[in-house]
């Protein structure tokens, strides 16, 4: 699916930037387009918190020490400061009112709160379930105004899953799962054959083994009413035991190689992901 933030903007040959945001840190990195030419951390700064106040005085002492005067940068945001939920399409929707309202009932109803104050983006179909993500509106306004003081264009800003599910979707298997490692969290995205069915989080307890990863699937297909998958497929860096071994039956595991640079923090991951290869 498209970044539900994305621009029109295109980033420019070259170099180019990349941050990531998390409620515990920041970081900032410069990618090129060159394939001999390696990924580059610049800096990372600790925040307080998903306060969007609180993110903006970190993004502000982050920025303050890089000259990113007329670069392009893309945002990767941590899926805990986002909201993903799954809508389904009232029957017979002909306009994109119909979807828009749709996904709104829907994260009243899932959240307990108006939308108010987010915005919300999606892969908006009129005929299958489909994916919305909503992001803080105040978020969006300390990064618009980052971008006006700093002089760097803005080109995108998209959820954690939503890039890497971006990022890996030719190679999603059928009848597979998806999954992303992020700060401890495991988010999956369960599919019904062709069509994403839910998206489901949770902490990943301390010491968690192949046995707790297959438990949690159990657990999540019952959740959402899906037979368990042949495969769950998982980015980010989760532990190396959850791959597939001999004599797991139940289903398989691939766990896509981390090409970061293992010493890297979080935060810095978080950038990198959904970047082209």
């Amino acid at each position: 699916m498209p970044s539900p933030f994305s621009s029109l903007l295109k980033p420019l040959r070259g170099r180019a930037l990349r941050l990531g945001i998390a409620p515990d840190g920041l970081a900032l990195v410069r990618t090129s387009a060159w394939r001999h030419e390696r990924a580059l951390l610049l800096g990372q700064v600790r925040a307080g918190g998903a306060d969007p106040a609180a993110i903006g005085v970190a993004l502000s002492v982050l920025l303050g020490e890089h000259e990113v005067g007329g670069m392009t940068m893309s945002v990767v945001l941590s899926d805990d400061l986002v909201r993903l939920w799954q809508v389904a399409p009232p029957q017979g929707a002909t306009r994109m009112a119909d979807l828009e309202g749709a996904a709104a009932l829907r994260f009243q109803a899932l959240f307990g709160a108006s939308p108010a104050g987010w915005r919300i983006g999606a892969d908006w179909d009129a005929a299958h379930p489909f994916l919305a993500a909503a992001v803080p509106q105040a978020l969006l306004d300390q990064l618009a105004q980052a971008a006006a003081t700093h002089g760097f264009v803005l080109v995108e800003v998209v959820p954690q899953f939503v890039a890497a599910l971006n990022q890996y979707r030719k190679l999603r298997r059928p009848n597979a799962w998806f999954g992303v490692v992020h700060g401890g969290v495991l988010s999956v995205a369960a599919f019904d054959g062709r069509q994403l069915a839910a998206v489901r989080t949770a902490p990943i307890p301390a010491g968690a083994d192949r046995d707790w990863l297959e438990g949690h699937v159990a657990r999540e297909a019952l959740r959402v009413g899906l037979g368990r998958p042949e495969r769950l497929q998982i980015c980010g860096p989760a532990p190396r035991g959850w791959a597939s071994s001999a004599g797991r039956l139940k289903f398989a595991c691939t766990l896509f190689e981390d090409e970061t640079d293992p010493l890297w923090p979080d935060s810095a991951r978080l950038a990198l992901t959904g970047r082209a290869p």
